[in-house]
């Protein structure tokens, strides 16, 4: 019997063994699949999974001939290699890192945390939410070629060198930075270092030793003399192109990669590159060739109990990315094994390629560019191609029998199962197995609804937090994908100083705007303001009925209304003119469009630390600071109406002034009251009609700016709506049967301050809230009580008070308006306050 007979016979003798033990993959239920979430990763001359893919697709060669790595020139050392952008730059302080630390570090351990950081995002998670879970780090890497330089040659006295360089901190640094709790080391089986990661992490989240993995690949070459080894060591070509399953293949060229993916449980992930189905290794053993040479037996013999451990048949799989480093031993060796057991009760030939001859071999790190090519088609439907393939190998016979065909174009791909191949040159196989996630996008991502989308977004710089926006411009619409992004940015990122926001539509050609600035990272104030009288417009609710949140909102108060014989829809949707000279509709128009807007902002997540009612806008205060519910609310609001309308009250008017309570007093005529203090130069002022208006005339004349204020001829805050009051608090006391106390976070306009410690102040009561109409309106005197730097927001159908407010704004205080009378898209013009 000849020794490759007796191989053969031993693993047909262990694999029936392993069977008759009922070695089989435990199924698990589909939430407990384990799938890939998120993925990062730098490729050379590529930076990114789309720039990636786009090299790919053009089959472009991605390897370089350029000194960026080294000068030397040496007969022995291959000049071209596959070379990453970018190797020199890190954000120390983002990932808390000492900058003598950062300056005495493994540039792959930089460039991986930056890639850990990017992969929980891709899965639309926030690392901060990681924090203390059980997460664990699985990396594989082989040469820290930097190693030379802080062991051996630049001692530092500080220690720095031995916890920037040793290769377990590309693991643990990542799992410090995060403050995760599961099991984190470095895997190195050379070449098959970062497959076995993650069929270690498979396995670890299978077993329960930890919930959710991330899983990286690092490869830097640095130093020529690791190149003058491999070199030597006869596995190199000499002219650097990886001709992978090619007649003329003579060697690999070595390249740089650095990649991390996210796994985590179905039930838990948020999207879904793809299921991990199976990660099985083994390891050739003893060979007479040599260690470095690989068995195709035993890789033969890894597949078969792989696939029937799993029960899934072999010739189901769509297709192969082998491990094809285009040596002269090895592709023969690898394709045999994958003709073997893939081939037989196959219809069409088995589509094989290799990613290492677009950008050569990634050593520790090839596996996961083998996923991240796995990855491109299962997200295009494409599989990217292989270059340099001309003249297939006359050795491997697969390629002439019809047996097996390598992917050398752009190949539509309807979907299915993948198999990855990974060596090391010691002889240390994996297999892993992925299926694609089936799932169709509903309308291919695209909203049902015509709703405009606010997208958000945090970053180190301005170029960051504009790249992210740009992106989403440059793309359409997907509901998921902005969905993604919103639980990204849930909770504040420590270290995103940037922030900004744009709309988007579902046409991408609309004309779209960014809006980024500064943020501090102080906790800034909020402060609602309802303003009342005046804000009120034709039409002022159309658009804004689309938004869900508002629409539910506006129907609970035209419900209750209707058994007044009130359509609230109609008055504020209504296109009628008319609809408004009517102070009942004015007033419960008014009051739904703020309970419905503060609906809004409370569901979002905004909610207020003071609340400031301006005139009427205090019975919007009750309601936002609970004193009164939105059915009492309302209801209130129409009696202001029915109170006004039934008193006999006099024609009046009320105008803004453009100058303070202090200048205007005296110069008051009779029957002209102030009836809002606004600021120190500016007031409002209320009285009969003729009184008020040629007492403009006069101020007029003396250059002092005025507006007169649309109030249906009511001069509200004067002694003449005094014959109102009582029905009005008639109809109160029906409504506000049992007064709340008021918080502290409701500053009231309409009580002077030395009175606020009296019961007339300390409660909602029926009297508070009809004293709204008659009492002059003290805005500029509570107004004080606005701490700097708070975010002014201004609740209202229209921002009447924006000119008041930018007037009298402390120092780095943010105003905001909701609505405008001058947008006709007011849900866009929303949209766009809530991005402010």
């Amino acid at each position: 019997m000849s020794r490759q007979q007796a191989i053969e016979l031993k693993i047909k003798t262990d694999r029936e063994i392993a069977l008759k033990a009922g070695r089989r993959l435990v199924k698990c239920d589909p939430g407990d699949e384990i799938v890939i979430s998120g993925f990062s990763g730098s490729f050379p001359n590529s930076d990114g999974l789309p720039d990636f893919a786009d090299n790919l697709f053009n089959k472009v060669d991605l390897i370089s001939d350029d000194n960026r790595r080294w000068t030397i020139e040496h007969p022995e050392i291959p000049q071209r290699t596959g070379k990453l952008n970018q190797v020199n730059k890190f954000d120390a302080a983002f990932f808390g890192v000492h900058y003598k630390q950062a300056h005495t570090m493994d540039p792959m351990c930089r460039i991986i945390l930056e890639k850990s950081y990017e992969a929980i995002v891709d899965s639309g998670n926030s690392p901060k939410s990681l924090k203390g879970s059980k997460t664990g780090v699985f990396v594989g890497a082989c040469f820290s070629e930097s190693e030379k330089t802080w062991f051996y040659e630049k001692l530092q006295v500080n220690g720095f060198g031995l916890t920037g360089c040793a290769r377990a901190m590309l693991a643990n640094r990542i799992s410090y930075w995060l403050g995760v709790n599961g099991p984190s080391y470095s895997v190195d089986s050379a070449c098959s270092s970062s497959l076995y990661a993650l069929e270690h992490a498979y396995k670890a989240i299978r077993d329960g030793h930890c919930d959710s993995a991330l899983v990286g690949g690092c490869n830097l070459c640095l130093h020529p003399y690791v190149s003058l080894q491999f070199a030597r060591l006869g596995v190199l070509c000499a002219d650097g192109r990886c001709k992978s399953f090619d007649e003329a293949a003579n060697g690999y060229v070595r390249s740089e990669a650095v990649c991390v993916l996210y796994l985590q449980k179905a039930k838990n992930a948020k999207r879904i590159y793809a299921k991990v189905v199976h990660a099985k290794t083994n390891c050739d053993g003893y060979k007479e060739q040599g260690i470095t040479y690989p068995s195709g037996p035993l890789q033969q013999r890894l597949l078969e109990e792989f696939y029937e451990e799993c029960e899934i048949k072999p010739s189901n799989l769509a297709w192969i990315e082998a491990h094809g480093t285009g040596t002269k031993v090895g592709d023969p060796e690898e394709v045999k094994a994958l003709e073997n057991v893939f081939c037989p009760g196959r219809t069409e030939p088995l589509l094989i390629g290799s990613v290492k001859s677009n950008i050569g071999h990634a050593e520790p790190a090839s596996g996961l560019c083998s996923v991240a090519k796995v990855i491109i088609a299962m997200e295009t439907g494409f599989i990217p191609p292989n270059i340099n393939f001309n003249t297939p190998r006359e050795d491997i016979t697969a390629f002439y029998n019809g047996r097996i065909n390598v992917v050398a174009e752009k190949t539509p791909w309807n979907g299915g199962l993948v198999g990855i191949n990974s060596f090391g040159f010691g002889g240390a196989n994996c297999h892993v197995l992925l299926n694609w996630n089936n799932k169709s996008k509903i309308n291919n991502g695209l909203p049902e609804d015509d709703l405009p989308r606010l997208i958000v977004a945090s970053g180190r710089t301005e170029e960051a937090v504009t790249t992210i926006l740009n992106d989403f411009l440059s793309r359409s619409l997907d509901k998921e994908y902005v969905r993604l992004l919103h639980d990204v940015q849930a909770e504040q990122i420590p270290g995103h100083i940037y922030r900004g926001y744009t709309i988007v539509k579902k046409d991408i050609k609309a004309n779209h705007s960014i809006d980024f600035q500064y943020y501090s990272g102080e906790l800034r104030p909020v402060c609602f303001v309802f303003s009342g009288m005046g804000s009120q417009w034709t039409g002022m609710g159309a658009s804004l009925m689309k938004l869900p949140i508002f629409n539910e909102s506006i129907l609970k108060s035209h419900n209750v209304l209707k058994d007044f014989g009130i359509d609230l829809v109609k008055i504020i949707t209504s296109s009628d003119p008319n609809i408004l000279n009517n102070a009942v509709n004015s007033f419960v128009g008014i009051a739904a469009m703020q309970i419905a807007l503060f609906d809004v902002l409370i569901t979002i997540g905004i909610t207020p630390d003071i609340i400031i009612g301006h005139s009427v806008g205090e019975l919007l205060c009750a309601y936002a600071d609970g004193c009164l519910t939105s059915e009492q609310t309302i209801k209130a609001a129409y009696y202001y109406g029915v109170a006004i309308l039934n008193s006999k009250i006099p024609l009046g008017a009320m105008a803004y002034v453009g100058i303070g309570y202090n200048q205007i007093k005296d110069l008051l005529p009779t029957n002209v009251e102030i009836a809002w203090h606004n600021s120190q130069d500016s007031c409002t002022i209320s009285g009969l009609k003729e009184s008020v208006e040629q007492f403009i005339l006069k101020l007029k004349s003396k250059d002092i700016s005025t507006q007169i204020i649309n109030v249906l001829n009511i001069p509200y805050h004067s002694t003449f709506i005094k014959k109102a009051i009582p029905s009005l608090l008639e109809y109160l006391k029906k409504i506000v049967i049992h007064p709340k106390l008021r918080s502290e976070k409701w500053k009231s306009t309409s009580i002077p301050e030395e009175q606020w410690g009296e019961d007339k102040a300390k409660y909602c009561s029926a009297e508070y809230c009809a004293n709204n109409l008659l009492n002059s309106v003290l805005f500029e005197e509570t107004f004080e009580h606005v701490p700097k730097g708070s975010v002014l927001i201004e609740l209202a159908p229209h921002g009447v008070l924006q000119e008041v407010l930018n007037r009298s704004l402390k120092k780095n205080i943010t105003n905001i308006e909701l609505a405008s009378r001058n947008h006709k898209d007011g849900l866009d013009y929303l949209l766009s306050a809530f991005g402010k």
